[in-house]
């Protein structure tokens, strides 16, 4: 048993898995990491420089692509770090923040997915009230809450529970840091770290899925009485949303099994792009469909761009 006063550091076993092939993953994650930069910080300059897209679904959506970058950054440097080197080891506390922005980052796009649903709630179902219902003041305190909550719930959790914890063993199959692989490793009884762990995810996103249900009940319920020009038009709307809250949703649920049942079965290549999904999937998947679905950012994006090319030349 290690001595567990000189636990301090972890390995990251998962990484000797790609060794042979080191180099070609290391240059397909730093693509898409430079990829997602660009797609999202294009339509973030987009969103806050053009005035017409300072409406409150517009704001969502800038936000999104700003914890998108967060998501991604949080994960894809350390991996990349750890591919050219041949020294897999994370401190205790880059562990731990690993683990605190993992959770930040996926909650948070839980809840302005949340608030978004909402947002196309109020559009489609009270379409005389939008104003009144989504104030700039109310879409202000609906962004501060979906970042500052989140960001007080879990550093409590952490603080409480596996800050606390002295360690037995080092070694994390993964190629990152998560909450529930670090408690396994503990020396103590963890059986009601577990239990908070576990009632933790079930209550922090539930609030998002019934307001996202509710919405989409709503709306649903809408369409089915409405024209077919106005089916069409909420359809148009709520697609790109949906796609988001599923992609988010896959890696997420997977992120939850595979810590806690025998995934071996999974061919390598499949277990590496799905443990990286919730990092990589929506930070690139958001921008670029937003981006092409809604005809407005899409102008201002070309316009942009445009202006760019021109000033180059």
């Amino acid at each position: 048993m290690a001595n567990v006063s000189a636990v301090t550091s972890f390995i990251l076993t998962a990484y000797t898995e790609l060794e042979a092939h080191r180099y070609l993953y290391f240059a397909g994650f730093l693509f898409l990491y430079i990829v997602i930069l660009l797609v999202n910080l294009v339509l973030i300059v987009v969103i806050l420089s053009e005035k017409s897209l300072h409406g409150p679904m517009y704001l969502f959506i800038c936000n999104l692509s700003v914890n998108g970058v967060c998501g991604s950054t949080f994960i894809l440097p350390s991996v990349l770090s750890h591919l050219l080197s041949h020294n897999y080891e994370i401190s205790l506390s880059f562990c731990l923040l690993q683990i605190y922005c993992i959770f930040l980052y996926g909650i948070v796009e839980f809840t302005i997915l949340a608030v978004m649903s909402y947002d196309r709630y109020v559009a489609i179902c009270h379409p005389l009230h939008y104003h009144l219902l989504m104030s700039p003041r109310k879409v202000t305190a609906a962004i501060v809450l979906s970042w500052v909550v989140p960001c007080v719930y879990f550093a409590l959790y952490l603080i409480l529970t596996t800050v606390r914890l002295s360690f037995c063993d080092r070694y994390i199959e993964k190629m990152y840091c998560m909450n529930f692989e670090l408690v396994k490793l503990s020396c103590r009884e963890t059986s009601f770290i577990r239990f908070l762990g576990a009632v933790l995810l079930l209550v922090c996103p539930s609030p998002q899925i019934v307001m996202i249900l509710f919405s989409y009940a709503c709306i649903l319920r809408v369409c089915l009485t409405a024209s077919k020009e106005s089916q069409a038009k909420a359809i148009q709307t709520c697609t790109p949303h949906l796609l988001s809250v599923i992609n988010l949703s896959v890696g997420c649920l997977y992120e939850i099994v595979q810590g806690r049942f025998n995934m071996s079965h999974i061919p390598l290549q499949a277990r590496i792009f799905l443990s990286l999904h919730t990092s990589i999937v929506p930070p690139l998947f958001n921008p670029l469909v937003y981006g092409i679905s809604i005809q407005a950012i899409k102008v201002q994006i070309i316009k942009f761009l445009s202006s760019k090319k021109s000033e180059t030349h």
